[in-house]
């Protein structure tokens, strides 16, 4: 993995790291999950990526956080 992509990764973590702090919840596909399993998930992929999900509480704060496996069809990929 290049630079670019330790960098990438970093700034999830400390973003995702902070939400935990802040006492969001997160998940992935439903699961829950810690700033660094997220992070590993997102390294893992290569035909696929996630979609956050953001999921607000009565006040409008961000009170979960979820990442649900996109696919990526090679079909329509290697169309454009």
């Amino acid at each position: 993995m290049g630079e670019y992509g330790d960098r990438r990764f970093q700034t999830l973590f400390t973003e995702l790291s902070d939400y935990e702090r802040k006492g969001v919840s997160m998940q992935i596909d439903g699961l829950p999950a810690s700033p660094m399993q997220i992070v590993q998930a997102h390294i893992m992929r290569e035909e696929s990526s996630y979609m956050r999900d953001y999921v607000l509480n009565d006040k409008g704060d961000l009170k979960e956080l979820g990442f649900n496996d996109v696919k990526i069809n090679k079909a329509k990929k290697n169309k454009r």
